[in-house]
């Protein structure tokens, strides 16, 4: 590929972006547009921001190269990317957007009325996006490097860069813009170009006569998954979703809960789409490009795949628009996570104002990048999958029981989150000293035993629960004890019953307008002036 046109995409990308965030600094102007966009944010728009941040660097590049490399063991992850979502729609939007919280640590306070517990949450939530950022920057350096010569440094520093002007200008507001738009610049980046190649592959064009014969052998003769495998991923995949603050404190940003509802549908609908075209790239590329999983550049597969079945001047543009949607999927995805670590940040340090979130901003962009400058890059969707693991052994189950069970306590949460928290990031530690050849699938896959004993531990921990609490429950539409014997039944296979269940209307019983929703100590003036009344809740 010509390193011009690698150079002009990225360029573009930035450019549209920025030009996108200073539109969305001329309406940010109080509190709430920084943090949550002043809930005003439609189910469109929102499902559009959330799947131009959740098509992460994973999706964009490493589902494709985990099919190239394992076949279709690797059709786990879309699929679990995707059923998530069916698990926020039952559990999780509505209730959390009831709440009024604004981040992740003010819904665990307000549920717990405790300032133990948000210290703790804040800091699972910071050391979560970490973790999260820095495959994003690995990805960036890996674009740059193939697509244009230019050093490794260059992308994760170009990314930053980007993606700390658009969150200082704009906040909340003008990251939606942004999220949005990078969604469907990323469809658009994988659609275009696989149905030239797929015409090219069929016969249509003179360029097939020049494709090497397809191959059928496995690339890498790695051995199937196991059923071990394959539950432990889904459990990371499926419960991690839930605990992602930079989608979690998307629901945040709808105006109400059946918004909250209506947007995560609309977000089912648009991950199944856009997952089909990683799906492709990945068959494509075990048929013409198995040479890749061998030399190590699974990775890059949908980068070369174009030019490679193309070539010339068509091959060109079409793999620039790969890169331009590949650099969407870097940006989009940190500047969501930057955004909700800054939010949680500048509220336990800065004092929740508008300068402590730009300050906040660029810490939380910062240090990552720091990481990812001493860390060598590895699958891409394998460590971002270790990253769903921790999420689902720390902020899931004190999410999910905190909003489902009467009985939490904030003893039973602190302890529920240090326990997942330890036991998998030591899998994940040991793993990384063992090498991927040496490490057992018990730990290169731990989420089938952390996740259940960090739900284990939250509830035999658990004491007495405070009475002040159940207001907060009552505030949140959350059925406690129903809705957790609905949680059990979809967990053992009633899905389709549980979706009836958990979408009919909660009646709850009136509540006296003389009380006031929960408002943390680090809140300022205007966030506490626009948290949303009870009446709005109901």
């Amino acid at each position: 590929m010509n390193p011009v046109v690698g150079v002009a995409a990225f360029a573009a990308v930035s450019l549209a972006t920025a030009v996108i965030g200073f539109y969305g600094l001329r309406i940010s102007r109080t509190t709430g547009d920084f943090y949550v966009a002043s809930r005003t944010v439609k189910p469109w728009w929102n499902a559009s921001a959330i799947g131009g941040e959740y098509l992460s660097a994973a999706s964009f590049l490493g589902v494709a190269g985990l099919i190239l490399l394992s076949g279709t063991d690797a059709l786990w992850y879309p699929v679990g990317y995707t059923a998530g979502y069916l698990m926020l729609l039952l559990f999780v939007a509505a209730p959390l957007r009831r709440s009024g919280a604004y981040t992740i640590p003010d819904f665990t306070e307000a549920r717990l009325d405790s300032r133990a517990v948000r210290r703790v949450t804040s800091l699972v939530v910071v050391l979560v996006g970490w973790l999260y950022i820095v495959p994003q920057l690995h990805g960036a350096a890996l674009a740059i490097r193939i697509t244009t010569g230019l050093p490794a440094w260059v992308g994760p520093v170009a990314v930053v860069g980007v993606v700390c002007f658009t969150v200082v200008a704009g906040g909340m507001r003008s990251i939606t813009f942004v999220q949005a738009f990078q969604y469907w610049l990323k469809l658009t980046a994988l659609a275009v170009p696989i149905v030239f190649l797929l015409f090219v592959v069929g016969g249509g064009d003179s360029a097939a006569a020049e494709l090497p014969p397809p191959s059928t052998a496995n690339p890498t003769a790695l051995a199937p998954a196991g059923p071990y495998q394959i539950i432990s991923l889904l459990v990371a995949l499926l419960f991690g979703t839930l605990g992602l603050p930079h989608v979690l404190v998307r629901f945040y940003t709808n105006p109400d809960g059946q918004s909250a509802r209506r947007t995560t549908l609309i977000v089912l609908g648009l991950l199944s789409v856009f997952y089909l075209f990683p799906t492709a790239y990945g068959m494509l590329g075990r048929a013409f490009a198995p040479d890749l999983a061998r030399s190590g550049q699974a990775d890059a597969l949908v980068l070369l795949l174009p030019g490679r079945m193309i070539g010339g001047v068509a091959g060109d543009l079409l793999t620039a628009l790969v890169v331009a949607g590949a650099f969407g999927a870097f940006l989009s995805t940190t500047s969501g996570l930057v955004v909700s670590l800054a939010g949680v940040i500048s509220q336990d340090v800065f004092g929740g104002s508008v300068r402590g979130f730009r300050l906040a901003a660029v810490v939380s962009a910062l240090v990552p990048l720091g990481i990812a400058s001493m860390t060598e890059s590895q699958a891409l969707a394998g460590s971002v999958g270790l990253v769903f693991a921790f999420t689902a052994s720390t902020i899931c189950p004190v999410l999910l029981l905190g909003i489902w069970w009467r009985g939490l306590t904030d003893t039973g949460a602190i302890a529920g989150m240090v326990t997942g928290g330890v036991l998998c990031g030591s899998a994940m530690v040991a793993g990384s000293v063992l090498g991927a050849a040496q490490t057992p699938s018990w730990l290169a896959q731990p989420a089938a035993w952390t996740v259940p004993a960090a739900f284990a531990v939250t509830i035999c921990t658990a004491r007495e629960p405070v009475l002040t609490v159940h207001k907060f429950l009552l505030r949140s539409g959350c059925p406690c004890t129903a809705g957790f014997i609905v949680w059990s039944w979809s967990l053992c296979g009633g899905v389709f019953w549980s979706l009836r269940v958990a979408t009919v209307p909660v009646r709850r019983a009136p509540i006296p307008n003389t009380s006031q929703p929960h408002v943390s100590r680090g809140a300022s003036h205007d966030r506490r002036h626009e948290t949303p009344r009870l009446d709005d809740m109901r």
